[in-house]
């Protein structure tokens, strides 16, 4: 669960399927099931169906732990003023290297860590931007790009917009979090 819509899009389907939700919350869910009526088959069955997955090895735990400290940061903190490094953070989040972490994302995802912060970090500026209460220049500072062309020019690369084209058109151009890479 990488947003607080899965959240609540699983906490539904998960009761009408009569099991009970403890608690739950991004990259995790704790539940209680009458094992006569429930495996763990069902449990994954309607994880898949709302486009989620059981995780079970220690590395994939560790690749969900990312992907949700990464939201956290960029999605939810909006890392402001900077004062927070996003290595720093994950490293001080999940206590392994940061050279560890990204080497245990790439080896289970299709992407680096690095591009997947970078995705994230070009919707975050999507949705601030539509929200239309920041300069480029206060979003660039938020953001942690050292000037305004540099954000513009990573922008650009990643959506194949300029800001300036983003803005006459943004709703053909954002993405869901789960479908970044």
């Amino acid at each position: 669960m990488v947003c607080n819509c899965c959240v609540r899009i699983l906490s539904m389907a998960l009761v009408k399927n009569g099991i009970q939700v403890d608690q739950i919350r991004l990259g995790k869910a704790d539940i209680s099931y009458d094992p006569n009526q429930h495996n763990m088959d069902t449990i994954n069955s309607i994880l898949q169906e709302n486009g989620m997955e059981l995780v079970i090895s220690h590395e994939h735990k560790i690749v969900e732990q990312i992907k949700t400290a990464v939201i956290e940061l960029i999605h939810q903190m909006n890392n402001v003023d900077s004062i927070v490094q996003k290595s720093e953070y994950l490293v001080g989040k999940l206590g392994l290297s940061y050279q560890q972490l990204s080497k245990i994302f790439s080896r289970h995802e299709s992407i680096t860590l690095e591009r997947f912060i970078i995705l994230n970090k070009i919707e975050r500026i999507k949705e601030l931007i539509d929200q239309d209460e920041f300069t480029l220049s206060e979003i660039a500072f938020m953001m942690d790009y050292s000037s305004v062309q540099y954000l513009s020019s990573q922008f650009h690369k990643i959506t194949g917009l300029s800001v300036s084209e983003y803005k006459r058109n943004p709703e053909n151009h954002k993405n869901p979090l789960h479908s970044l890479y």
